[in-house]
This record gives structure tokens, C-alpha cells and sequence, in this order.
């Protein structure tokens, strides 16, 4: 049955635009943080920390980095999670943004090998931990503040803005790399350029912790803690009613996560750019950089426009021909990038980008409107943590491997259609709840299991 809409006082237009401010901005710098690690594991980081391993090994175990994080992923939603269910969204926003600037900070201090030996890749695991730790549970407390402040019939529109923070903190890094390249060109980088981006993140945490402290808690969770209605074991209750939901919701992500970070985890970027002589297609490192930079502004947009269209069609439907065009674009993308140079790299990235924007942008809103009130913050952080350790965790490691052993872009391109697949099946099976009301009340009226959205 169709029941109304939640009843719960709603924000003011001010206070929406507030929070939308600080979705974005927020997780704009988060992500940003997360690719500045991403993109210079590619580059310059498997040299400066594991380069003992020996020339092939040394770009294994800084790829490895980059998934490790993923694994501390899902502690870092449990704890989220849990203590967002119970004491609010906002303190969680601002924890674990100020968790994941000290750790980026801490990387661009970080001596190197060199220096003071294996100690400075154990201080760099610890450090990446951090972030993974800090990932885990910020996406999920940016998410329900946008959609849970929303209005009624545009909750697709307001969950794309912490959705943006991915393409944003990607263009961020990128152009941020593309000056350094500019500002210290040759070893001068090696040295002491790729530090400076880490260093920059100071700037964003203020600028972040300022704006993210001002905002007032999501309407939803101030009317769970009014009827004194928070869940007592949130984690429990997820797995114990709803593993099932967790596991579709998961694969929902990794299907986007494991394409997404060809780019996101700078897989294209440091084989496009990387010398020959290390494994790479010697392209200009700028101008790669520059080219990935248009792709994200690809894919920013058609996150973006996923939102209205999703409030109009519905999630299912928007998501899907999302997956078909990311499949389309998987196929011919090393084609394009080890044959048409860097421009090649901005075709092959741009197409790409728009089906991982209409991959992305739904599913924010989606995973919202899966999980009941009072375990919401922890069923969607766990199901997008555990999406990230299947998809994206290890997916530049897996192409790199793939790509030695079979010494062709193809068995990549094969891996990322299964995951393109396994995303496209969740979204089949996964209902879709498009404007359920998202108030505890209506947990707790018993209508939320025959709860069938209303006819377009």
C-alpha cells in the first residue's frame, strides 16, 4: 500500500541550503584528501616508499595501499554508524573529516624510505588506515543529512550534492597535481612537489570543520532522539534484519566503485603517464592530468542531472541505463588510451565518466530510502563501505596484475564488465522504494513492509 508523506517538521530553505553547502564542500574534501594518496600511489609514492621490492613489486605494494584502506572501511561505518544512529549525523560529520585531515597531513610529513627505512612505509599503512577509517563513516552522514533535510518529491536532486564530492575532490587533485607538475617539473616533484598537495588539505579541513559545525541535525534523527526511539544495538539489527538488503546494496556500489576507480584510483593516470621504462606509456603528466580533469567535470554533470531525473523515472530505471553505458564505455577505454595519446585518455575517460554519473549520482537516495529510521546511518555506511572493499579496494591492484599476467588491456576489461554486470543484477533485484516516507513513525507503523510507490 501507499502510505503519505513523513509528518516530521521540515527544514527552512535556509537551513537546506546549509546543509548542501556543507554535503558538497564536506565531502568534496574528503574525497580530495582520499585521491591526493590515490593518484600519487601511481606516481611517485611505490618509488619513494617501496622501491627495495624491486622494480615490478615496488608498483604492486603501493596499489596495495590504496585497497588496504578499503578493509578499515567497514570499521570505520560500524563505528559511524553506531554512534550516528545513536547521538546524530552532524557530530559524525565533523569527526571524521577532521580524522581523515590529520592523516592526509600526516603523509605529506612523512620521510621517506630513504630516510628512516621501513619505518616510513609502516607510518604510511597507519596513516592510510586513518583515512580509510574516515571514508567509512563520512559518506554516510553526509548522505542522510541531504536527504533527510530534503523536500518532498526531491530527494533524488539533494542526495547528487554529497555525491559530487567524488568528480569535485577528483578535479581538485587533479588540477592540484597538474600545477605541482608545472611548479616543480622533473625530480623537483619527486622531491618535494607531490607533498605539497597533501599539506594543502589543511586549508580544506578549516575551511570544512567551520561550515560542517555550523549545520543544524537532520530533522529525522532530532524526532528519533525526541521519541527517545534510537535503535540500542543499531549494527545488530542491520545484519539481523536486513543482510539481504546490505548485501544488494553492496554489490549496488561496487559495480560503480570498481570501474570508477580506473580513474579515481589513478589507474589510467599512472599508466598513461608513468616513463616506459617503469610500465607506463610515457604521455605528458600534465596534460594527462588536465584530461582526466574534463572527465571529472563529465562526470560531475551527469552525477548531478541523475538526481532530478531519478525523482522523475524513479532510481531503478535511471540506474539502469547507467549500467548500460558504463558497459559501453568500459570496452573500448584502454583502446582509447594506449592509442590515441593523451587525447585518447580525455575520449576514452569522458565516456566513461557519463555512466559512472548515473551509476553514482541514484545511489545515494536509493540507499537512504532502503534502510528504516532509527539503522539507517548504519545499514547504508556498512552496505557502501563493503560495496568499496568489493569494488574498488583492490581494482587498480587486480588491473595492474591482470595486466602483467595476460599482458593485454583486455583481461581489465573483462573484470570490469563483471563488475558492471554484479551492479546491473543488484539493481534488478533490489526494490525500489522512490519517496518512501523516511520518518520513524512510519517504521514503526508496520506499513513499511507493503509500502509500493505510487504510479507515475
Amino acid at each position: 500500500m501507499t502510505a503519505p508523506a513523513s509528518a516530521h517538521p521540515r527544514s527552512t530553505a535556509r537551513e537546506r541550503r546549509k546543509v548542501v553547502a556543507a554535503s558538497v564542500i564536506g565531502t568534496t574534501i574528503e574525497w580530495y584528501d582520499f585521491f591526493i594518496y590515490a593518484f600519487a600511489a601511481n606516481l611517485v609514492l611505490a618509488k619513494l616508499f617501496f622501491e627495495p621490492a624491486g622494480p615490478g613489486m615496488m608498483q604492486i605494494l603501493s596499489l596495495v595501499t590504496i585497497g588496504l584502506s578499503f578493509l578499515f572501511r567497514p570499521l570505520g561505518a560500524f563505528l559511524a554508524g553506531h554512534f550516528g544512529d545513536k547521538l546524530g549525523r552532524q557530530p559524525m560529520l565533523v569527526i571524521t573529516l577532521l580524522v581523515m585531515g590529520v592523516a592526509t597531513v600526516g603523509i605529506g610529513l612523512l620521510p621517506t624510505y630513504q630516510s628512516i627505512g621501513l619505518m616510513a612505509p609502516v607510518i604510511l599503512i597507519v596513516l592510510r588506515i586513518l583515512q580509510g577509517l574516515s571514508a567509512g563513516g563520512e559518506w554516510g552522514g553526509a548522505v542522510l543529512m541531504s536527504v533527510e533535510h530534503a523536500p518532498e518529491g526531491k530527494r533524488g536532486l539533494f542526495g547528487v550534492f554529497p555525491q559530487l564530492g567524488v568528480p569535485f575532490g577528483m578535479l581538485l587533485a587533479s588540477a592540484m597535481l597538474a600545477l605541482m607538475r608545472v611548479v616543480a617539473p622533473g625530480d623537483a616533484f619527486e622531491e618535494w612537489g607531490w607533498r605539497v598537495p597533501f599539506l594543502f588539505s589543511v586549508v580544506l579541513i578549516v575551511i570544512g570543520f567551520i561550515i560542517r559545525r555550523t549545520v543544524d541535525e537532520s530533522p529525522v534523527f532530532s524526532e528519533i532522539k525526541q521519541t527517545k526511539k534510537q535503535a540500542s544495538a543499531p549494527i545488530v539489527q542491520v545484519f539481523k534484519a536486513h543482510t539481504p538488503l546490505v548485501i544488494l546494496a553492496a554489490l549496488l556500489f561496487a559495480g560503480n566503485n570498481a570501474v570508477g576507480y580506473m580513474l579515481t584510483g589513478g589507474y589510467v593516470q599512472g599508466l598513461a603517464s608513468r616513463p616506459e621504462a617503469d610500465g607506463g606509456l610515457g604521455y605528458d603528466p600534465v596534460q594527462v592530468q588536465l584530461a582526466v580533469l574534463a572527465s571529472a567535470v563529465v562526470w560531475a554533470i551527469f552525477t548531478f542531472i541523475s538526481g532530478p531525473l531519478s525523482d522523475r523515472f524513479g532510481r531503478k530505471p535511471v540506474m539502469t541505463v547507467g549500467w548500460f553505458l558504463q558497459a559501453a564505455a568500459v570496452i573500448p577505454l584502454f583502446q582509447f588510451v594506449f592509442n590515441g595519446g593523451v587525447g585518447g585518455v580525455l575520449i576514452g575517460t569522458s565516456l566513461l565518466a557519463v555512466g559512472l554519473g548515473l551509476t553514482y549520482g541514484p545511489t545515494a537516495v536509493w540507499y537512504a530510502e532502503t534502510f528504516p529510521a532509527s539503522i539507517r546511518y548504519s545499514g547504508i555506511s556498512i552496505s557502501y563501505a563493503i560495496g568499496g572493499v568489493i569494488g574498488g579496494a583492490f581494482a587498480p591492484t587486480i588491473a595492474q596484475i591482470l595486466l602483467q599476467t595476460f599482458g593485454s588491456t583486455w583481461a581489465i576489461v573483462v573484470y570490469l564488465l563483471i563488475m558492471t554486470g554484479l551492479g546491473l543484477l543488484a539493481s534488478t533485484l533490489l526494490k525500489d522504494r522512490t519517496n518512501i516516507p523516511l520518518d520513524p513513525e512510519f517504521e514503526h507503523s508496520g506499513l513499511i513492509h507493503t509500502w509500493v510507490p505510487a504510479k507515475r
